[in-house]
């Protein structure tokens, strides 16, 4: 079991925070993650800015763009967490698309993410039938990678579930992230079909915003993800400490 998995399951409820690597600063990058992490999040995924990224919403997007015009990259997020990684005492997670991981070399990116202290992977662009370089290099005890599953899944879901590890990003709405708490109308039978292929913890992600979205996920799982809220009240307050501290506070009422 993995560290991230072994958290996970430390206790039964548990809440995922988003944000993304390098807005509004690289510089701020330690400053956030410590705010998420005071505010109460128990895992902290950051995105890494890409110019294509086919999975995030209008927030995200325009979060990763105004990062890549500061020159933000993958080998700038890699170097900053380094400075603050000791400080921090739960898992990191990133998410990242299979290009950046491509042109950085797939076996010296995951060295360097075993060197930083990079727990999980999530890469929603590399399916499962393109895995294999990865899993070449890939120690799952110290980086897991954590696969997808969708209200499409259907007759992919045992083969996409099969490799993971660490916990199961499940969407909970179709499109991209941020949509308006618009779930899934066949929410409960789709986390049973999830749960059916898949013994490692479930955390559902994609259209939660608010206290009452995060109370309504928790009745069906253990582990929530809330991302394009907290990437938009981070730019409101220009990555202010104690409000976006507080703001995960608020969201955990």
């Amino acid at each position: 079991m993995n560290r991230l998995e072994k958290k996970l399951r430390e206790k039964k409820k548990n809440f995922i925070g988003f944000l993304t690597g390098g807005d509004p600063s690289l510089e701020k990058l330690g400053l956030m993650v410590r705010a998420l992490e005071d505010g109460g999040c128990d895992v902290i995924e950051i995105g890494v800015p890409f110019s294509d990224p086919l999975a995030d919403g209008p927030v995200i997007q325009s979060a990763g763009q105004r990062a890549i015009e500061k020159g933000v990259n993958l080998r700038s997020i890699f170097d900053e967490i380094s400075k603050f990684r000791d400080e921090i005492n739960i898992p990191l997670v990133f998410l990242i698309y299979y290009n950046s991981i491509y042109n950085y070399g797939v076996k010296e990116f995951i060295k360097r993410c075993e060197e930083v202290g990079i727990d999980g992977l999530i890469i929603p662009d590399l399916p499962y039938e393109e895995q294999d370089e990865m899993l070449e290099y890939l120690d799952q005890e110290k980086v897991a990678l954590i696969p997808f599953a969708t209200p499409t899944s259907n007759n992919r879901m045992a083969k996409t579930l099969s490799r993971g590890s660490g916990f199961v990003y499940t969407v909970s709405s179709l499109g991209v992230t941020g949509r308006e708490s618009d779930f899934y109308k066949d929410f409960e039978k789709y986390i049973e079909e999830v749960k059916k292929y898949s013994d490692i913890p479930v955390a559902v992600g994609f259209g939660i915003s608010s206290s009452e979205d995060v109370k309504k996920i928790y009745e069906y799982v253990d582990n929530v993800i809330v991302g394009t809220a907290i990437v938009k009240k981070i730019n409101e307050t220009n990555g202010d400490y104690e409000e976006v501290k507080n703001y995960i506070k608020k969201l955990l009422n």
